[in-house]
């Protein structure tokens, strides 16, 4: 129609009939003009309703032309405003996405069509990285408001960012990524440091004999399971505030130990000196244990409380009002531990303290018995430690002792005819000979070796060395004499032999004949007339004697234990004389007492 309109228009009649009847809307034109004709319109009809029809294709045309411009307008008004979001987007969330160029061949259409999807890409990015933004930033600010004892600041979910919606980054989410991490290691070390506080406090409450529950409410409610739905406050006035009860109860706990193992040592004290039973120890004995130890090793549950504390000095009030009349039995009770000590180190106890001066002194109330106590105990320390300063000198004696038991027994062992018999025993017998004849040997060496360490002992010490009262050199010396002594009745003896066998023969080359046997082989000791101490065999016995005070002469000095041997000795000897040693036959204790001697 358009064609046929355009074509008629501004044209004659010849031209428009050969043009615009060859199109569908010419075809109509040319059926519309015969019916014209047919009713008999002028031409100039004709014109004018053509005319009519031209211009009113004209208007739907335009109609058609603004509506086609209007909507590529707004196609590229559309485009427009997606690609400014697009890159606005792309600058806002940091991606890297490939820039959309503008094809001249395509469409405004096929061009939305290729931006729609990035742009829908891109939003949902944004939205998803604006919830990532808004649960870190929201979690921060949780954090700090922990950290600055604000809770109330996140009580009503995340918190609203949108102001700083213009930058997503990827960039800036990692910086503040950063700042939570930060925050979380913060927030984890000051929960540990709040429970290593609470666990620290919880530690002295329970040695104190306090109220945790108590104490820790008065730091922050949160502190104690009773408020578990609190979240534990981590803030710095909590932290402070734990660190200043801590300090309070250290400070406590230090007076509390000061004043416990003052009142401790003193209830030792009184239970040594009492002799206290264990089972009146028992029930004091967490309490006991806190004299050797430091503040740090007293852990025990309530052993600081002011209820033990308090026992514990009612024990020790008890126990003064027994000790004032127990305190003579307790001074006796170590003047006889000094004796016993100084007795076994053969020194002689101090008289100052002896037992009938004690009990004059206690009985007149002229001394304080505690004193005498005191005194006693320090001369026990000194005793013990002379002991032990003696120790290696009294070793030596005991051996030199042993010795010559040994060698007294040797003494005898030769005497007895039937010694080498096959008589039960006789090996046994033969074996300590050979053992005593190698010690007896050694009995020179052990003086001389015991008078120089007794000499460098005085010269150390520039004080005597005392053997039950003598001086150990005068023993010692005394012996070294008696044994040359012995030594000369030995060769004398031994003489006389020599002179009574000659004298044998003579009778014998005399009278022609032999003297009884019996009388040469029987065991006898008249031989022993030859010294006042002599032994049977002419030898020196050593006899125990002490100083006598103001005696011209100083007879032997030997120990105690020494001479009790020797008497000892002097008893067997007369039970010998009535009859021939058996040695297979003496008794299992008088083998065990000096087979312990030999073996010493």
């Amino acid at each position: 129609m358009g064609e046929m309109v355009l074509a008629g228009y501004g044209m004659d009649k010849a031209v428009r009939s050969s043009v615009s009847f060859e199109t569908p809307c010419g075809r109509l034109l040319r059926e519309l003009e015969q019916i014209w004709t047919e009713i008999g319109e002028r031409e100039e009809d004709k014109d004018r309703m053509f005319l009519e029809l031209e211009t009113e294709c004209m208007r739907v045309y335009r109609r058609k032309v603004d509506s086609a411009n209007a909507e590529r307008s707004q196609l590229r008004q559309s485009l427009m405003a997606k690609e400014a979001e697009l890159k606005v987007l792309v600058a806002s969330i940091g991606e890297i996405t490939p820039k959309f160029k503008v094809d001249e061949k395509q469409s405004l259409k096929e061009q939305l069509a290729k931006v729609t999807p990035l742009l829908e890409d891109l939003r949902s990015k944004k939205e998803e990285r604006i919830k990532q933004f808004s649960l870190v930033q929201s979690q921060i600010e949780k954090i700090k408001a922990q950290i600055s004892d604000h809770n109330n600041q996140h009580d009503n979910g995340p918190v609203n960012h949108s102001k700083d919606n213009h930058d997503l980054s990827t960039r800036r989410l990692s910086d503040l990524q950063a700042e939570l991490r930060n925050l979380q290691k913060e927030k984890s070390d000051r929960l540990q440091k709040v429970f290593i506080y609470v666990d620290e406090v919880h530690c002295l409450c329970s040695v104190l004999g306090m109220d945790f529950a108590k104490t820790v409410k008065d730091v922050h409610p949160s502190l104690h399971g009773a408020n578990s739905e609190n979240s534990t406050n981590i803030s710095d006035s909590t932290l402070e505030g734990l660190t200043e009860t801590i300090l309070k109860l250290k400070a406590e706990k230090r007076t509390r130990v000061s004043k416990l193992q003052e009142i401790v040592g003193k209830l030792h004290k009184l239970w040594n000196l009492m002799e206290s039973t264990e089972q009146e120890r028992r029930h004091f004995t967490r309490v006991a244990a806190v004299l050797g130890s430091t503040e740090e090793e007293i852990t025990s549950s309530s052993v600081l409380s002011l209820e033990t504390i308090q026992e514990t000095e009612e024990e020790v009030e008890r126990l003064t009002k027994q000790k004032a009349s127990r305190m003579k039995e307790l001074v006796l009770k170590k003047r006889l531990e000094l004796e016993d000590i100084c007795s076994n180190a053969h020194m002689e106890p101090d008289m100052s303290t002896a037992p009938e001066k004690i009990t004059a002194l206690i009985d007149s109330g002229l001394v304080d018995p505690c004193e005498l106590l005191s005194s006693i105990e320090t001369q026990i320390a000194k005793a013990r430690e002379e002991s032990l300063t003696r120790k290696d000198i009294m070793e030596k004696v005991d051996r030199w002792l042993s010795a010559c038991d040994e060698e007294t027994w040797l003494e005898e062992y030769n005497q007895d005819s039937s010694r080498y018999s096959a008589g039960r025993g006789a090996h046994i017998n033969l074996k300590r000979a050979e053992k005593a004849r190698i010690l007896v040997q050694k009995i020179p060496s052990m003086i001389d070796n015991l008078i120089a360490k007794t000499f460098a002992w005085e010269d150390e010490r520039s004080v005597p060395f005392l053997y039950d009262g003598a001086r150990l050199v005068a023993i010692l010396e005394e012996q070294k004499l008696r044994r040359v002594q012995k030594e000369e009745d030995k060769r004398r003896h031994r003489d006389q032999k020599k002179l009574q066998s000659l004298l044998l023969k003579e009778k014998e080359l005399i009278f022609g004949s032999k003297p009884s046997p019996k009388k040469t082989s029987s065991f006898n000791r008249r031989t022993s007339s030859h010294h006042p101490n002599g032994n049977g065999a002419g030898f020196m016995t050593p006899v125990p004697r002490r100083v006598s005070a103001g005696s011209a002469t100083p007879e032997l000095l030997t120990p105690r234990s020494y001479s009790g041997r020797y008497n000892n000795y002097f008893k067997e000897n007369r039970r010998l004389a009535a009859a021939p040693l058996n040695f297979s036959t003496v008794s299992k204790e008088d083998r065990k007492k000096k087979t312990r001697r030999g073996a010493y």
